[in-house]
């Protein structure tokens, strides 16, 4: 496999995802190369629905093969909040800063023992025959009561990986690559990716 387009306008996660690629000798696109393909509503009820939906759409609309995540943030004293709705919790077009800030105020008060959290990935890959496979990762952590760091993007300098008693922004991205959701659901991938021709 030569070019592998990445169905995100998020560069974060595209510069996450071609670090994690470049061993394999593959050319990655975005979004950004493709600005007139439609937007996917990502109104699945699972990580793994919304992250078929975006890479067949996007495999049909360019003959390339996709990948496409959606992952998000688990808070299991919120009822596993905000999950599919991660990236627009505070509402439509808000920002990591909104979420975030939201996130703050509906723990506020709670002891860290109260705010365990996972990030979950789904990776779904989908190649131009239509044939689809799906990887997943999860990364177990705490809420913080204040953001942390400066790296990553999303609810990173919220998130605390007790192993490292850091964020997720304040780890190093070779770190953060290694054992977040997305990098463990990543990795299956690049095992996959690795035997295709």
């Amino acid at each position: 496999m030569k070019e592998l387009l990445i169905a995100t306008s998020n560069s974060g996660k595209v510069r996450e995802l071609a670090a994690m690629l470049t061993e394999l000798g593959v050319t990655v696109r975005s979004l950004a190369d493709f600005p007139d393909l439609p937007a996917v509503i990502e109104d699945g009820n699972t990580f793994e629905e919304n992250a078929i939906k975006k890479a067949r759409a996007a495999s049909v609309a360019t003959g390339f093969p996709v990948i496409a995540d959606d992952s998000g943030l688990e808070v299991a004293v919120l009822q596993g909040r905000p999950g599919v709705h991660s990236a627009r919790y505070a509402g439509e077009g808000c920002s990591d800063a909104d979420n975030n800030q939201k996130l703050m105020g509906e723990l506020a008060g709670l002891p860290q023992s109260s705010r365990g959290a996972a990030f979950r990935c789904v990776i779904a890959l989908v190649l131009p025959g239509g044939e689809c496979r799906t990887f997943a990762g999860e990364l177990k952590g705490l809420i913080a009561s204040e953001p942390s760091g400066d790296g990553g993007f999303g609810y990173d300098p919220l998130f605390i990986v007790p192993e490292y008693g850091m964020t997720l922004a304040e780890l190093p991205l070779a770190v953060k690559n290694r054992i977040s959701h997305r990098g463990k659901a990543f990795a299956s991938l690049k095992e996959f990716l690795a035997g295709v021709p």
